[in-house]
Parts: structure tokens; sequence; C-alpha cells
């Protein structure tokens, strides 16, 4: 007997979770100790909006800021295979040669926005023929369209290298084309050519403008006529600001005439 009350004594005790009555077939469990409150939830937090103004002055959205995996190494296999050229050759000046043909193939698989941020990502470098090369990629592709704003670009990154014979070069080109009205666009290019202290680069540039049959703005005019000044382009300057005067009178009979 005493040791089976032992036994029973040693036994664990079940948790009181709940108690079963045989008297009245009924299940209690107990209280909770603790009691919960509902607490009410913050209000949600508004933060204000400002839009700006949809007009026709807003300008065009930036493209190729941002680098991707693809335009990356894209960049990257072009700058091993010029270092490696220049390696093999054991000459320096050898490292601005570069095969049209490998550029191609290496750009090839790159989409518009990619291929504009690995040209971008060049300028920004400083890598002149790399990026020149680029652009000639760019102006030839099915999609491209007439902008003004990458000549631009270009132009200030062979200025920044000395380059201007490569500038002379697009300019050219360029002067060859039907040019689009892009006022916006020629204006940087020529504010690009006379920092570049290329004075008859930009008078060309207004050549082809006025044998286009479109008419520049006043600031446009302004920037080309104190530019000109400024680099001691006096004729030329002369000539686009008697132009200016002409488009000005002849707008202002087409006033009185209404």
């Amino acid at each position: 007997m005493a040791a089976a009350a032992a036994a029973a004594a040693s036994r664990p005790c079940p948790p009181p979770l709940l108690f079963f009555s045989l008297n009245r077939a009924k299940l209690t469990f107990p209280r909770p100790s603790t009691s919960f409150t509902c607490k009410p939830s913050p209000p949600p937090l508004l933060l204000p909006v400002f839009c700006g103004p949809r007009d026709s002055n807003r300008g065009p959205l930036l493209r190729g800021r941002t680098l991707t995996t693809e335009a990356i190494l894209a960049v990257q296999l072009l700058k091993r295979w010029t270092a490696r050229s220049a390696a093999d050759d054991g000459d320096s000046r050898t490292k601005t040669l570069v095969d049209d043909a490998v550029v191609k193939k290496t750009l090839s698989r790159l989409a518009k926005p990619d291929l504009i941020a690995a040209l971008n990502e060049l300028q920004r470098q400083d890598q002149w023929l790399l990026a020149l090369k680029v652009f000639e990629v760019v102006r030839g592709e099915f999609w491209y369209k007439p902008d003004y704003s990458l000549y631009a670009e270009m132009v200030k990154t062979l200025a920044r290298n000395g380059r201007t014979g490569e500038i002379e070069s697009i300019v050219s080109v360029l002067v060859g084309e039907q040019l689009v009205e892009d006022l916006r666009g020629l204006t940087k290019l020529i504010r690009a050519l006379i920092g570049a202290r290329m004075g008859k680069c930009a008078f060309a540039v207004y050549g082809a403008m006025r044998s286009a049959a479109f008419v520049p703005d006043d600031h446009l005019f302004g920037v080309l006529v104190k530019g000109l000044r400024r680099l001691g382009e006096a004729d030329s300057a002369a000539l686009v600001a008697k132009d200016y005067e002409t488009i000005e009178n002849e707008q202002f009979e087409k006033a009185n005439r209404k």
C-alpha cells in the first residue's frame, strides 16, 4: 500500500487547463489571468503629391541614365579588347585602334536604352574613340531619328580630348544630311561647338538650318551671335545678326497685315 501511494504521488499532475465534471456533464474552462483591450490603429500617414504643369515647355525624358548589366558588360568588353590590342602590339598609340566589326558584334545584342547608356558611360569616361564608334552604331540603327543632343554630347567629349578633326568630321556629316526642326537639340549643339571654340562649325550648322527652311528662335540667335563674337568671328556674327533683323521685320509686316 505504501509503495502504491508513493508511486501515485510521484506521477506528474496534468495541467489544469480544463475541468470535466461528471455530475453536470459539461466542460468548464479557466478564466484568463489577464484582460486584453483592443487599441485603435493609428490613422494612415497622408503625404502631399505635387504635380508640375503639363505644358509644351516640358523637356524630353532623359534616356540612358541607368546602366544595366548588358550595358556594363558591353562597355567592359570594348575597353578590354582595346587594352588587349595595345598590349599585343606593344605600342600605346595602337590603343586608339578599334575594329568596327568588334564594336558591332559587341553592341548588336543591346536594346536601344542599353545602347544609349553605353554611349553615355563611354563619354563620361572620356573614351572618345570608343564613344565615337558607338555613336556611329547608334546612327545606323533602324530606330534612330536625328537627335542633336547626342551630337552635342559627342562634341563635348571630343573637345575635352582635343579632337578637333573628329568634330569637323561629324559636323560635315550632319550638314550634309537633311536637318529636322529640333530647336532645343540644335541650340545644345551650337552651344557645345561654341564651347569647343569651333565657330566655323557652328556657323556651318546655322547655314544648314537656313537651307532647311526653318527659322531659329530668339534664344538660338542670341547664343550664336554672342558666341561668334566671343570667338572673334565678327563677320559671321554680323551675317547672323542681319538675318535676325530681316526675319524680325518680315514677321512684323505679317502681323500688321493681319
